[in-house]
């Protein structure tokens, strides 16, 4: 759930609970169209394999996946170059403030590590898209490999806003990384790609330090191993007891195919 003043945001609800909201609207003499969709069409009825509704609305069943868990979590790409030592220790410098705030918060820290890990997909994607309908030719499949990414880290987002909670300071603090993060890799992408994406590698081998903490966190009873939301149980595939644990195992996992990628 995200509550903002005891109210969750229309937009995080799902297909069931959002048809909940327009029956009572309904009985209140308000419309009684139900609308799935951003522009105002009733959307597609879609369901699961098994025959029964498919309840979300961010992502569809052919969507989802298996994270491989077998993928290796500490391949680390040497900085030899100029750009690559520069890259490595703008990260590292990164990271010195980002623990001094959250310091063993992990939960937080890891909404306020995806609202940053969801941009320079986007952005790169962006700008490639650009760049293949100004030079007329194909981007080789790098459009789409990007913006999945920015996607994959934004499911990321949406599954741990159900497990943590921010404080308004904190809000506050994602609106304004986000801004400084996002025009500061939209202009070092442009001078750069190569440095943009070494960047993102280096940020990936930081979240998956993070996510390793945050495993030793669960593991020692610091922070409650939890049941895992619906939402993660779904786009991850996952069993249906499965616990945060297992939700921060194929978060990890994610991170490690977005650090080789990039």
């Amino acid at each position: 759930k995200f509550p903002v003043m005891g109210v969750r945001w229309r937009s995080s609800l799902t297909l069931g609970e959002k048809e909940q909201v327009n029956n009572k609207n309904s009985e209140d003499g308000g419309n009684k169209e139900v609308v799935a969709s951003y522009w105002g069409i009733k959307g597609e009825e879609v369901k699961r394999e098994d025959g029964t509704p498919w309840k979300w609305n961010c992502f569809r069943p052919w969507e989802t996946y298996q994270a491989d868990l077998t993928i290796d979590l500490k391949k680390h790409h040497v900085p030899t170059t100029f750009l690559d030592k520069v890259a490595y220790w703008t990260v590292k410098s990164l990271r010195i403030p980002t623990d001094v705030f959250f310091q063993r918060r992990y939960g937080c820290r890891a909404m306020m590590l995806e609202t940053v890990a969801a941009v320079p997909g986007m952005v790169g994607g962006m700008l490639l898209h650009c760049k293949s309908l100004r030079r007329f030719e194909h981007s080789g499949g790098w459009i789409k490999t990007l913006l999945d990414e920015a996607e994959n880290e934004r499911m990321h987002l949406m599954t741990f806003m159900e497990v943590s909670q921010p404080r308004w300071y904190e809000r506050a603090l994602v609106f304004t990384v986000q801004g400084v993060f996002f025009n500061a890799y939209f202009l070092a992408y442009l001078a750069s790609p190569k440095l943009a994406h070494r960047v993102v590698g280096y940020l990936e081998e930081e979240a998956i330090h993070s996510y390793t903490e945050f495993l030793k966190e669960l593991d020692k009873g610091t922070i409650e191993n939890v049941p895992a939301p619906a939402i993660a149980i779904d786009y991850w595939r996952l069993p249906a007891d499965s616990t945060l644990r297992d939700v921060v195992m194929v978060v990890r996992a994610d991170e490690a195919h977005h650090r080789d990628v990039n």
